[in-house]
């Protein structure tokens, strides 16, 4: 009987996925906010970072689909 199930694989995927992207868009987020108080001209920019750390849940989420699926 194997240690780890496919299920326990794909939450520890999703789980420590959307962990670390909330901490990134915590980061870049607070870090945008303040960049574009300074500089609004800088809003587009610091958007795409922001879209970068939601990225890596999206990620988690496929890997965990695919463990469960394939």
């Amino acid at each position: 009987m194997p240690i780890f199930s496919p299920q326990f694989a794909a939450a520890l995927a999703i789980g420590i996925a959307t962990i670390a992207s909330a901490y990134g868009i915590a980061k870049a987020g607070s870090a945008s906010a303040g960049a574009i108080a300074e500089n609004p001209d800088v809003g587009g920019i610091t958007i795409i970072y922001v879209a970068f750390a939601e990225a890596l849940g999206i990620y988690g989420l496929l890997v965990a689909l695919l463990i469960l699926f394939l």
